[in-house]
């Protein structure tokens, strides 16, 4: 055995920028050199002269190559890196690198009747990887021999050891039964936006299960999207194993991608930086094309100018990917803390309660804002990672925190209704950050749904903190109208000012809330919970201008839900008139005796 080894690449941002390496060394080089071999022999018809791998490519395709092989351990007939991903720009010949490493792959396999896979999201992308192979076959005459090329169904097969090599299009074909001992993965990207992907790679890669040999390769750019499904969780993983947060020596993942502080700066954005994310700059990325496309994409608009940095930078979609989004959209992310709703109630000295929700495929959005006690320098507001309960500072103008924290639930039918967003809305499940129910009623005869909002703004209410329940006035407010009122939380009790339950008009009416809330996220005066479900919510918030005002309309949305993050602006309209604090100034002072 090989002494101990580690993926992971903890100085990847010295190492990109500076144009070093990000691959390791292959843990056996013997392995490495005789695959290399193999693959820097194969012709890329479609390039000028027809050149070889070996004569075209730069030295990472090689790394990468002789990374795959070399971690197979022919003693033992087994691989020692089963996993690997490969995340780079588009144009960088992705797919042709694809059918080179499987047809080495084919070539260098020694099991009778093995299946090797590429599976691509739709047919077009699987000719893309297949039409490169059949172009390298076609052009050797002793790969001729060796190999049988069936462009009908896509297939390569080896005449002696008779396993195929298979490419197969995941829109039209099935893959069920279809058990590779080597699998390469296209466009990981598309999959992330398909429900049914996760169990459809499991399925395709089930034969690794019986054949220690194989390997798992997925390659993909950056998501024009916020990433989701397998996608994301493919993402997740391999950047932490890279940042050594995950110790996978059986996973090895390469990533193009800019550092967080070239991000942050918009260092990303100059051209002279191209390079850090397209390793082929000069091969197969033509670096005047680059700078065309991202001159055109500047002309047409910021929603095409994130489409270009997404698909040839891979930077990922950030929140405020259009110019039509939500102002306040530019400064969420920097406003996450850590929060739970126990934390919030800890920490507020009054709350207010906003509920949004639509029929039966949308969400039933639920924001709970609160207000600290203690008021900060306006000109000086904690940034979230200094942000502590009591931090006041000496200043002019003063102004209280406010400090959010959301959850949704949804029925079961959306799943059937908007298969688009299904796995993201899978993802917020295991992240507890959205329920799902099936209109069934608890042991208190309301359905889920209302039966736990109301058993949260109980909690609320019994600390003593609840202000307001601040509803939608166009939603769903029968069921919950009665449940509160079992409660105590009814619209008569607005005369009293606590324990209420408002109905927020919506639309135009809600455009002070929705401008108070840009501008307190601006000033670091609202934080909130560092939740998946708000981000996804405020980035598909799309404002719509009116003659003499603006509005966040859901037909605009979408499929891409923003119910809770209207609750946000429900709750931010009660919240806004400052009302009173619930708290008594003798729990924090202590009671003052005169003698």
């Amino acid at each position: 055995m090989p002494a101990p080894y580690s993926t992971a690449c903890l100085d990847w941002r010295e190492r990109i920028v500076a144009g070093r390496s990000l691959i390791p060394a292959p843990i056996f080089a013997d392995e490495a050199e005789a695959a290399l071999n193999v693959f820097k022999s194969l012709r890329i018809v479609d390039a000028p002269g027809k050149p070889t791998f070996g004569e075209a490519c730069e030295p990472w395709v090689f790394e990468f190559v002789a990374a795959i092989f070399g971690a197979y351990d022919a003693a033992n007939a087994r691989r020692l890196i089963v996993e690997f991903f490969l995340l780079i720009s588009k144009k960088n010949s992705k797919s042709t690198i694809a059918a080179g490493i499987m047809v080495t792959a084919l070539i260098r396999n020694w099991r009778h009747s093995a299946v090797l896979l590429i599976l691509a999201p739709t047919k077009e992308i699987a000719e893309n990887s297949f039409g490169p192979a059949k172009d390298m076959v076609a052009e050797d005459p002793e790969l001729r021999a060796l190999l049988h090329v069936q462009e009908h169904i896509r297939t390569i097969k080896h005449r002696i050891t008779e396993a195929i090599l298979r490419v197969v299009a995941a829109d039209s074909e099935t893959v069920g039964g279809a058990k590779g001992a080597f699998v390469l993965i296209d466009e990981l990207w598309l999959f992330g936006k398909r429900a049914n992907a996760r169990n459809m790679l499991r399925e395709a890669t089930g034969g690794l299960a019986s054949r220690p040999e194989g390997f798992v390769i997925a390659l993909s750019t950056q998501s024009d999207e916020p990433p989701a499904g397998v996608f994301l969780d493919w993402l997740r993983r391999f950047r932490d194993i890279r940042d050594g947060k995950l110790e996978a020596p059986r996973s090895l993942g390469v990533l193009y991608e800019f550092p967080e502080d070239m991000i942050k700066s918009g260092a990303y954005q100059r051209p002279e930086n191209f390079y850090i994310t397209n390793p082929n700059l000069g091969r197969s990325v033509d670096e005047l094309f680059l700078v065309d496309e991202w001159e055109k994409a500047r002309r047409e608009g910021q929603k095409s100018l994130v489409g270009f940095y997404a698909k040839h930078l891979n930077v990922e979609p950030g929140m405020a990917a259009r110019s039509d989004n939500w102002a306040g959209a530019e400064f969420w992310k920097r406003r996450a803390i850590p929060l739970t709703l126990d934390q919030l109630i800890e920490r507020s000295e009054v709350i207010v309660v906003g509920l949004d929700g639509g029929g039966m495929d949308d969400l039933y959005g639920m924001t709970v804002l609160g207000r600290e006690p203690h008021e900060i320098e306006l000109d000086a507001a904690a940034a979230p990672e200094e942000a502590q309960p009591g931090s006041a500072v000496s200043g002019v103008k003063r102004i209280k925190r406010w400090l959010s924290w959301s959850h949704a639930w949804a029925h079961r039918v959306v799943l059937e209704r908007r298969k688009t967003i299904e796995s993201k809305l899978r993802d917020l499940e295991a992240a507890g950050e959205l329920t799902f129910h099936d209109g069934e009623a608890d042991d208190s005869g309301w359905p889920i749904d209302i039966a736990e909002i109301v058993a949260l703004i109980v909690q609320i209410r019994d600390a003593g903190l609840l202000c307001c329940v601040a509803a939608d006035s166009f939603g769903p407010l029968g069921d919950l109208v009665d449940a509160l009122d079992q409660v105590g939380v009814t619209v008569a009790n607005r005369e009293r000012g606590r324990d209420y339950l408002v109905g927020v008009p919506q639309g135009i009416a809600m455009m002070s809330a929705i401008k108070t809330a840009e501008r307190k996220l601006a000033n670091g005066t609202l934080l909130h919970a560092d939740q998946a479900l708000m981000d996804w919510c405020v980035a598909n918030l799309k404002i719509e201008a009116t003659a003499t005002a603006i509005r966040a309309t859901k037909q605009n949305a979408g499929d891409a839900k923003i119910d809770p993050a209207m609750a946000l602006f429900d709750a931010v309209t009660v919240m806004a008139t400052n009302p009173e604090s619930a708290r008594s100034v003798y729990e924090e002072h202590g009671l003052i005796v005169l003698a």
